[in-house]
């Protein structure tokens, strides 16, 4: 069965998008807006999130290329303007195709690209650095058209993510990135418009501090929906293509909703703005029609939870929720310790409520896409093995929905036993081997999360994991060097079961202990 029309699966460029009759859900009031209100800013997103798309339109609409935009609101806002439409030098500079993990990789890029604005505007003698080579460019361009030049850089900072690993190339990269883009300062009067897009704001590269002009949207209210696609959106935009989800998966177009609404949905840039879907998700679920990882398999986290393992933060907060300031959310460089700026700058966590009389955002998984992708990436780094199959959470979830706690507990106790020696080594600890088990624990409820209702744990007063499926409820509470009855008696004197006794379903206590000395789950009993 072909697409009932054409989804822009893989197309970044607005040219290509609009002339080949895909379809585009527009943002070009935002544009507008951009255009007409300033000009020099910066744009934070998370990968995949629509920045390349952006930045074509922006340059499709300095091009004066009207024919593109009809029927689009921008071109209603424009209408009474004398002076729209008019052409005007472009320079683009894209770094989001090429890996920068290579030395020479980064100077060849803007080489190449440079080259390409020498040759057409007849540039023959050349600076010797690259920021001379690129005042040369806007100036020149600007001579030869009598128009000041538009400036758009795409993914700014991908030379500097791509080599953080090395603090050599880091180094290196960051001093050619600098030299660079500091020149826009400089060029203010030869610049029209100014446009960078990257996933993160690096606060140790100087443009943030020397270019003082620059305007950071990132986190701007009125700008909180530029990338991304609401709801309402979806719903206008993609009705037909919803009802054909809905139809192959059996179910109805408001269950297709929802279930595309918690997979890929929940994304706040603003305490204020609307939530929006990861666009890259949401145009490949429905052209697919199923409901898959498509922004996860686009990229490993790994620098992510290399960043986690190095802090102090609990895997539980991933879930649980963990609390910033918006400047703690943009201070993202290579030493600072917190993983927090980096984590919500590349969208593995988002703005989930705001404390407005201290400032403070609560940050949590954005939706099930991220949260479970994630924590299935997390398990070999846990357990020291190859990949997540081998925790074999199916059958966990299988000895749930039977209702055999006991295998359950016996899963555990294998699980425990595959834990690596260093995990364990020589003077560990005791609160940090109990953090170790309580990962195990939290991996696989959460996964568990999937097929199960499972109440996130760690909130003061609340049960180690209560978990619901069908008629059953399972209430576990571990202890550290204490017994199970001690487990056992902390869920009655503490009314865990309580809010649970009235909905007629069987309910299953589980008191289990561990020991920091065996370094094992050494007894568990189960109470109906």
């Amino acid at each position: 069965m072909q697409n009932i029309r054409k989804l822009p699966v893989g197309i970044q460029t607005f040219e290509k998008l609009r002339e080949g009759g895909y379809l585009y859900i527009d943002k070009t009031d935002f544009v507008y807006n951009l255009v007409h209100t300033g000009q020099v800013y910066f744009l934070s997103r998370p990968r995949r999130f629509g920045k390349s798309l952006l930045l074509s339109t922006f340059k499709a609409y300095f091009e004066g290329r009207k024919e593109l935009f009809e029927g689009l609101k921008i071109a209603e806002l424009e209408k009474e303007n004398p002076d729209a439409w008019k052409k005007y030098p472009v320079i683009y500079l894209n770094f989001a195709q090429d890996n920068f993990s290579e030395k020479k990789t980064l100077g060849d890029c803007i080489n190449l690209q440079l080259e390409e604005y020498e040759r057409k505007y007849g540039i023959t003698e050349k600076p010797e650095r690259f920021a001379g080579r690129f005042m040369n460019i806007v100036k020149t361009a600007r001579e030869k058209t009598g128009m000041q030049a538009a400036v758009l850089i795409d993914e700014y900072d991908k030379p500097l993510l791509d080599a953080q690993n090395n603090e050599e190339l880091t180094g290196s990269n960051r001093e050619t990135l600098k030299g660079l883009y500091i020149t826009l300062k400089a060029l203010d009067e030869n610049l029209k418009f100014v446009l960078l897009t990257g996933v993160t704001k690096f606060s140790k590269v100087s443009i943030f501090s020397d270019l003082n002009q620059l305007n950071d949207i990132s986190m701007n209210e009125q700008f909180a929906e530029i990338c991304g696609i609401t709801e309402e959106e979806m719903i206008s935009n993609l009705e037909p293509e919803i009802k054909a989800m809905a139809e192959k998966n059996q179910i109805s177009e408001d269950e297709c909703v929802q279930k595309l609404k918690q997979m890929y949905d929940g994304y706040h840039f603003h305490h204020n703005g609307k939530g929006v879907y990861n666009p890259f998700s949401l145009i490949n679920a429905l052209y697919a029609k199923e409901f898959s990882l498509y922004w996860f398999a686009t990229g490993t986290p790994t620098f992510l939870i290399k960043k986690l393992k190095a802090s102090t933060m609990s895997y539980m907060d991933l879930s649980n929720g963990i609390e910033a300031t918006a400047q703690e959310l943009q201070d993202y460089r290579n030493d600072n310790p917190d993983p927090v700026p980096l984590f919500y700058q590349t969208g593995y966590l988002t703005i989930k409520g705001y404390d407005r009389e201290f400032g403070v955002y609560l940050l949590k998984y954005p939706n099930d896409e991220v949260k479970y992708a994630f924590i299935n990436s997390l398990v070999p780094a846990v357990l020291d093995i190859q990949s997540a199959s081998a925790l074999d959470v199916v059958s966990f979830a299988r000895d749930i929905k039977k209702g055999d706690i006991e295998s359950v507990m016996r899963r555990f106790k294998a699980l425990f036993a595959m834990l690596p020696y260093t995990t364990f080594g020589k003077g560990t600890k005791d609160s940090v081997i109990e953090q170790n088990f309580q990962n195990v624990f939290y991996l696989v409820f959460t996964l568990l999360g999937q097929w199960s209702r499972v109440e996130e744990t760690s909130a003061l007063g609340r049960a180690d994991c209560v978990l619901e499926n069908g008629g059953n409820v399972f209430i576990f509470e571990f202890k550290r060097d204490k017994s199970a009855d001690e487990a056992l008696r902390q869920i009655e004197e503490s009314g865990y079961a309580k809010p649970y006794e009235a909905g007629g379903k069987r309910i299953v206590k589980i008191g289990a202990s561990f020991s920091t000395k065996e370094r094992s789950l050494v007894e568990w009993k189960i109470v109906e």
